[in-house]
């Protein structure tokens, strides 16, 4: 991969993140999120320019700095209006785009677009104004500029207006809604949103189904199609590796072998997060358990997860569900020898590598995802030769699909058929499958998302 010319890169987080040492100084360390580490390494050491939101107190007070270079990474923080921020990253970001693009709205009761939402998108479009004329005032001339994620959908209205040499690139790593989901959003609002995107050279998503749903809402709302492209995220392979191969998730391992013995072993690995469906796992393995006897006792669940976004009410709300479920599945089926589900919410890494490393099935199952990396990730990293339980809403489906068994994640009795399934897969069968799936998994590096952003970023736009 080579990056020639200057380079601007636009994400709500970046690559550094601050805190305080005891001597009262600010301290860089690594940020955190997929994005920061799938791009991070990439762009290390190459004199790019990261933009990102000052967030915390210590990140804000970096930011009064300029641009930072630490860890290998020339980072500018932006210090926006922080009732600005809240009201576009928590009310729009999280609450309205999320929830559109990834279908969790119960349209009879959400969403709320009266007078302080529109106040939140003038939020939203004021902090990317922000982001924009930093932009436009220090990116030399014919810089590439890659803007990531739903956070930043209009920072490409003013780069076409005010620097039209920059080479910008849009890239959304969740879903998109289709033209009839997009009608929740205010006339003006969905054409904002729309112009600011297609004012890109181009639009890159994860998934085909991603890149059709936007140039439909395009041609709907606008008349045309923007130019797209599709491009999957993969994992860094030497990285999570790393982690397998190292002494705290050696001693995981073996901590989780000694709990199930003999056991057969279903794993997932989440955010506690409304659109990963982890109540409908846990309520197919529970009819797996009522339908099919000879389960019993002979299986164990283990959900890896952790929280996400609890400052939103619908967010805690489901947590408590999740825990809920799991306690009376242990209740309603444990013996004094087995306890059929293993919930650990503590966000341990090395825990969750090493379960990806011993599952005989990995359940992925979210009601949509922009592309979902644990299924590559389980597909590299498993040595039990075990069968991917996919759900075909997931973005990754396009690529694994032919290597998984998958399920529709709203079917619950389809769901259990597909577990029952994957548990009584003969070994031939299993070792292809896992061989297959590892074969698709590593197809691709991140060093190819990275290079498909910057040939896009050469072609020339199409005519709107």
């Amino acid at each position: 991969m080579l990056i020639e010319g200057p380079l601007f890169v636009v994400s709500n987080r970046g690559p550094l993140s601050f805190s305080r040492a005891g001597d009262g100084s600010l301290v860089a360390r690594r940020g955190a999120g997929g994005l920061v580490s799938s791009l991070g390494p990439l762009v290390r050491d190459t004199k790019a320019m990261w933009m990102a939101a000052a967030i915390s107190d210590e990140d804000r007070e970096a930011a009064e700095a300029g641009v930072v270079e630490a860890e290998g990474f020339r980072i500018r923080s932006l210090a926006v209006d922080l009732q600005a921020y809240r009201m576009f990253y928590e009310v729009v970001a999280n609450a309205t785009l999320w929830f559109l693009h990834h279908n969790l709205y119960e349209l009879a009761r959400r969403p709320r677009l009266d007078s302080r939402w529109h106040e939140a998108w003038d939020a939203y479009r004021e902090v990317n104004r922000t982001f924009a004329k930093a932009i436009i005032e220090e990116a030399p001339e014919e810089a590439t500029v890659l803007v990531q994620d739903y956070h930043f959908a209009l920072v490409g209205t003013w780069l076409a207006q005010e620097r039209p040499d920059l080479r910008a690139v849009h890239f959304t790593h969740i879903p998109f809604c289709d033209p009839n989901q997009l009608r929740v959003l205010p006339t003006t609002v969905a054409e904002e949103l729309l112009v600011g995107m297609s004012s890109h050279q181009s639009c890159g998503f994860h998934a085909g189904r991603w890149a059709r749903n936007f140039a439909a809402c395009c041609k709907e709302v606008l008349g045309f199609e923007p130019a797209t492209f599709v491009s999957p995220l993969s994992p860094d392979h030497e990285d999570i590796q790393g982690t397998a191969d190292s002494p705290a998730c050696s001693d995981e391992l073996a901590r989780l072998n000694e709990r199930l013995g003999d056991r057969k072993l279903i794993v997932r690995v989440d955010r506690i997060e409304l659109s990963k469906n982890l109540l409908r796992g846990f309520w197919a393995f529970d009819e797996l358990l009522r339908t099919r006897p000879e389960w019993r006792e002979r299986v164990v669940f283990a959900a890896l997860v952790y929280p996400s976004r609890e400052g939103l009410p619908e967010y805690l709300a489901y947590r408590h569900e999740v825990e809920a479920v799991a306690r009376l599945l242990n209740e309603r089926w444990a013996t004094p020898s087995w306890e059929p589900v293993l919930l650990d919410a503590s966000d341990n890494f090395p825990a969750s590598v090493a379960a990806l490393r011993r599952y005989d099935v990995l359940l992925v199952n979210p009601v949509r995802d922009g592309l979902n990396l644990v299924a590559k990730e389980g597909a590299l990293l498993n040595e039990h030769d075990g069968v991917v339980v996919l759900s075909r809403e997931a973005g990754v489906w396009e690529e694994l699909g032919p290597a998984s068994i998958t399920v529709n994640p709203f079917d619950v009795s389809g769901t259990a058929a597909a577990l029952h399934e994957a548990l009584s897969t003969e070994a031939p069968e299993r070792a292809a499958k896992a061989r297959h799936a590892r074969e698709l998994a590593g197809r691709r590096r991140p060093h190819h998302w990275l290079n498909d952003q910057l040939k896009a970023a050469d072609r020339p736009p199409r005519d709107g």
